[in-house]
């Protein structure tokens, strides 16, 4: 029996040299390692591999454009992506990309081994079992799914998967708020016949328990506009936050839905659909309610710590610099002593619009609390954090704030920024200068300050 392929995509000699002696113990595999993913497609080109372990992160040819790129190979390896920048957003992200799994670096040498086993026992038995073989691959699909945390990309694609399993090009997906069609995706239909057919359906299929099939011919609101629209099969789909959705198949225009139909197979894939849309409805919910500011919208002060640590891990593996820049309104009290705490809210929502504009789409911007704002600027240096402190101040100086009833209100602000790891190499050390710079500032009031004034004064 021949021995199981592997191929190694590393662009660091260690961790090649590393992965190559943990697998090589008691001689089960066949293992090549090459230094870059532009090498194995040049490998795979000539070869089939069962096992790819990649570095999520290369230069050019990366571990998510390995993925994107081998999915149509026939057979299709799996990828086990491997990182030293772990955060869950990363592990999401190869998830949702198509990765088998997903290891820290350096890994555990039996985690490694036992990943690297269960990843080929199933390709065995896939090979062995043609019927096992369809679960798999509805399985792949839903585990696909099971990624993708933006419902409006999760009902894209499911709908799809569906319609390729019943051979069908009609369909819909929807979810609904209370009584009201809140999001909806389409194949087959124009917007406006697909929001009909959602509105009609909503009441009929809220009542399912189960997947099951409706008659349309005798529902002529249903049906208008689509006059050979006669049948379709629902799923429903609902959360314990009082959401709820549904995966409508109908029949192709010209033609009765299939009979019999792939049940099976539907509710396989329709129930993992199910089950990642209630992961999504609550990874939203949750990632808005922890890391997200109700008022402007921007990142609170909880996902700045996370943020920082994330790009100190990513500037030491690359030898980067980042800076971080606190931005304080200059006598905000006055705005809600003189107009209201309303108004003085909704400045606050005009300002986080405001910075937007300032930054890159690559930078973050975070409410730290009241009227104090930071923004993480990724990859910029001293001096490129002292243009973009001056861009902010004069952006806010020059800005008429709308204060109601038709009038306007200036404003300026004190910038404060720091630059890893130039002036702190820890976290809460470049929080602190950044803050302390900006306090300098607000000795003279609508200035910039850097950390490198903190320390000469």
């Amino acid at each position: 029996m021949p021995k199981s392929s592997i191929l190694i995509v590393d662009d660091e000699l260690f961790f090649r040299r590393l992965f190559t002696e943990i697998l090589a113990e008691n001689d089960l595999y066949e293992i090549e390692a090459v230094s870059s993913g532009k090498e194995a497609m040049t490998y795979l080109g000539g070869k089939n591999v069962d096992v790819i372990l990649a570095d999520m992160v290369m230069p050019e040819i990366c571990g998510l454009e390995l993925i994107r790129r081998t999915r149509s190979f026939e057979p299709a390896p799996d990828i086990i992506l491997a990182t030293g920048n772990a955060t869950v957003e990363s592990a999401i992200q190869a998830l949702k990309s198509g990765a088998r799994d997903y290891l820290i670096k350096p890994c555990n040498p039996e985690q490694l081994r036992h990943t690297i086993k269960s990843c080929l026992e199933q390709r065995r038995l896939i090979a062995e079992n043609s019927l096992l073989q369809s679960q798999i691959r509805l399985y792949q699909k839903g585990q696909h799914l099971a990624g993708q945390l933006d419902i409006g990309t999760l009902f894209q694609e499911g709908l799809t998967s569906l319609l390729q399993e019943l051979g069908a090009a009609r369909g819909l997906a929807f979810l609904a708020n209370h009584a009201d069609i809140s999001q909806i995706c389409a194949n087959g239909f124009t917007d406006d016949q697909a929001m009909k057919l959602a509105v009609q359906l909503l009441n009929r299929t809220k009542t399912m328990e189960r997947s099951g099939s409706l008659c349309l011919s005798d529902d002529p609101e249903a049906v208008e506009g689509n006059h050979d629209l006669r049948s379709c099969w629902t799923f429903p789909m609902k959360t314990d936050q009082g959401l709820y959705g549904a995966l409508v198949l109908c029949n192709p225009s010209g033609s009765e839905l299939p009979d019999p139909l792939p049940l099976e197979s539907l509710t396989f894939l329709a129930e993992q659909i199910a089950f990642s849309f209630r992961n999504a409805c609550q990874y939203q919910g949750a990632r808005e309610l922890i890391y997200t500011d109700d008022l402007t919208g921007l990142y609170n002060h909880r996902y700045l710590h996370i943020a920082i640590e994330q790009e100190i891990h990513r500037s030491e593996r690359y030898g980067l610099e980042f800076s971080l820049a606190f931005i304080d309104l200059d006598l905000f009290k006055n705005i809600n002593d003189t107009h209201g705490h309303l108004v003085g809210s909704g400045v606050l929502r005009q300002l986080g619009l405001l910075l937007r504009e300032c930054v890159r789409d690559a930078d973050m911007l975070f409410r730290y609390g009241g009227d104090e704002f930071t923004a993480l600027l990724v990859e910029t240096d001293t001096r490129g954090a002292q243009i973009v402190a001056e861009r902010i101040r004069l952006a806010i100086e020059n800005f008429d704030f709308d204060t109601g009833q038709g009038h306007t209100g200036r404003l300026t602000a004190t910038v404060g920024h720091a630059t890893y790891p130039i002036h702190a190499t820890t976290r809460n050390k470049l929080i602190d200068l950044a803050d302390k710079a900006m306090y300098l500032g607000k000795q003279d009031r609508n200035i910039s300050r850097s950390a490198s004034d903190v320390r000469v004064r």
